[in-house]
């Protein structure tokens, strides 16, 4: 182990490599690039484990007492795991017994990635010669004086209530499937310790909460882009600038810029604020949506649930009930709860993936219920653009604040593929079948009536 003395590392060489990195910080691009491509194994072990000489400044940690959110927003590549795990480390390892909370956009990212990966904690511990307790069946990692750190999902907002924590990393939190109810929880967890804070490490996405989180009072917000990192091959960043260079994607996959509404989304943020009003007092008809998972389990898309009325020609959004992780009897349950909340028995449900098990399972949630299956036909996207007119022309209208659901609402680009927050807008694609179906008549063929 390397002998210290007053605080200052006196193994030897380190005085030389000290120098080195400093000339290597300095120098241009180009003459970084061309010094660390002619490193050997053992030199280039040894930048390595100095992380804080050679990092990017926009990798390391804030200076300054005021701030409790670190929002690290940079394009792939950037080493935003890296930083991460090297800040989580130096924290749990400086201080005994602090409590850490891990969330990634589910656990098994969080393993694969901020824990096992190759810029994760283990990997970190190994270049200071620290061995650490790794539990993967309890989601657990300990430190020798008695630091913990414990991994969540953001796909289970629900994991994170009741712990408290010292500190947090949360990464890829554009990804997380229940963002909004996952980071309240992680915020409120953060009660533990005299200077609670937390690290957001993550690509951007057009997000109401990235948004907030970034022009919060206490965050400080660094940014990065792909060419940025000098250890990444020089001939991967010349072709991703090649590729998505002067592009939207690029702008905001290797630049890392959190873009307005994407362009030719069929809601806009606009759109949406001005289609807000409150609930009506009755409705002609009211209707619950019904997008179901393909497959049960953590990683299974949601269950959309929405329920939407009508009145005279308007149509209104008036409740998102959408689930994750419930078995079919579970989901099923719920879209039940929110057809008895609304005293309607009028359910449409989308019946690609199973339609027959579908329709079983939501009426032996409850007899009562009429199921109409329908049957997908064309992408998400093109289904959801007549809505949106109408969303556009003043005859659909939210009643109330459905933040997860407007999200997925701005992701729907017109004519192309979904940009929103999650793998697939479930809650969106229920609310489009329930509009759609409500738009017609009861039977579902327009009619005409002779005068």
């Amino acid at each position: 182990m390397p002998s210290k003395s007053k605080g200052k590392r006196t193994e030897p060489g380190y005085g030389v490599l000290i120098h080195e990195q400093r000339m290597l910080r300095d120098a241009s691009e180009e003459q970084q690039r061309q010094a660390i491509w002619n490193l050997n194994a053992e030199q280039a072990l040894k930048y390595d484990a100095d992380f804080e000489h050679w990092a990017h400044k926009n990798q390391l940690p804030p200076n300054g007492e005021g701030w409790r959110t670190w929002l690290m927003m940079a394009g792939r590549g950037f080493g935003k795991t890296r930083a991460g795990a090297e800040w989580i480390f130096r924290l749990a390892n400086g201080r005994p017994n602090v409590r850490i909370a891990l969330v990634g956009g589910t656990i098994a990212e969080a393993r694969n990635i901020m824990v096992e990966g190759v810029s994760g904690l283990l990997t970190v511990a190994r270049r200071f010669r620290r061995k650490l307790k790794w539990e993967p069946s309890l989601s657990r990692l300990s430190w020798p004086n008695g630091s913990e750190a414990t991994l969540f999902s953001g796909d289970n907002a629900d994991g994170l209530r009741g712990p408290e924590h010292d500190f947090a990393w949360a990464d890829e939190l554009a990804k997380w499937r229940e963002a909004e109810a996952a980071w309240m929880n992680l915020e409120m967890s953060l009660r533990r310790g005299p200077r609670a804070r937390a690290l957001v490490t993550t690509t951007p996405r057009p997000m109401p909460l990235l948004e907030r989180i970034r022009d919060g009072e206490k965050t400080v917000t660094t940014t990065g882009r792909t060419k940025d990192n000098i250890n990444l091959d020089e001939r991967f960043v010349d072709v991703m600038t090649a590729t998505y260079g002067g592009t939207r994607i690029g702008a905001q996959e290797l630049d890392g810029e959190l873009l307005g509404d994407a362009e030719g989304a069929l809601w806009t943020r606009e759109m949406i604020a001005a289609a807000r009003c409150g609930l009506p007092g009755s409705f002609d008809r009211v209707l619950v949506g019904v997008d179901p998972p393909a497959s049960g389990g953590e990683n299974a898309d949601a269950c959309g649930i929405v329920v939407v009325g009508s009145r005279a020609e308007q149509t209104f959004v008036i409740e998102d009930a959408s689930v994750r992780g419930l078995s079919p009897e579970g989901w099923a349950s719920r879209v039940a709860m929110a057809a008895a909340r609304w005293n309607t028995a009028q359910v449409v449900a989308e019946a690609n993936n199973g339609g027959n098990m579908v329709e079983s399972v939501l009426k032996a949630a409850d007899l009562e219920l009429k199921v109409r299956l329908v049957h997908a036909s064309r992408g998400k996207c093109a289904r959801a653009e007549p809505i949106a007119l109408k969303f556009e022309t003043g005859k659909a209208f939210l009643a109330g604040s459905f933040p997860e659901l407007e999200a997925e609402l701005c992701g729907m680009i017109a004519g192309g593929d979904y940009e929103g927050p999650g793998r697939s807008p479930d809650r969106a694609d229920a609310m489009v079948w329930a509009m759609t179906v409500l738009g017609q008549t009861r039977s579902g063929v327009p009619r005409v009536r002779r005068l």
